[in-house]
């Protein structure tokens, strides 16, 4: 698997590489909006991990901008910003799941699992996780 990681703070960017690269999986690792959209243009990943407050990004731009440009790819928040309304802002922008920042590495390693098996990973199923499922993945640590 082919992660396009977002974050900008180092060392939980140094840290997240860490526990995903542990999985076999190759990461991508930027720090902010401008580099994931360059690098998203590219193509071939399969999941985007982003954080909900980085520079260069208001309102959701990057996840909306990544779902514009990759309709399919699951888009993953994790994020400290739980708040209901950054939950729901994050979904309405296009993304399949949100996580709470920190949880176990077990929590997002099962997080990324879920997404790109489940049916947004799909490119036939236009289904959105309902709110009840997305609230459990936002406040599970």
């Amino acid at each position: 698997m082919r992660i396009l990681h977002v974050e900008d703070d180092e060392d939980t960017r140094k840290l997240v590489e860490c526990i995903l690269q542990a999985q076999g999986w190759q990461v991508v690792s930027v720090e902010n909006a401008a580099s994931a959209f360059k690098l998203a243009a590219t193509g071939g990943f399969d999941l985007y991990l982003i954080d909900n407050w980085i520079e260069g990004d208001t309102e959701n731009a990057l996840c909306r901008g990544l779902r514009s440009l990759d309709p399919h790819t699951p888009i993953l928040f994790y994020s400290g910003a739980v708040f209901p309304s950054d939950v729901r802002s994050a979904l309405a922008s296009g993304a399949q799941g949100y996580l709470e920042k920190p949880c176990t590495p077990e929590a997002l390693v099962q997080e990324i699992l879920k997404l790109s098996r489940g049916p947004a990973a799909d490119p036939n199923c236009e289904g959105q996780p309902d709110e009840g499922d997305l609230r459990k993945a936002a406040f599970r640590s």
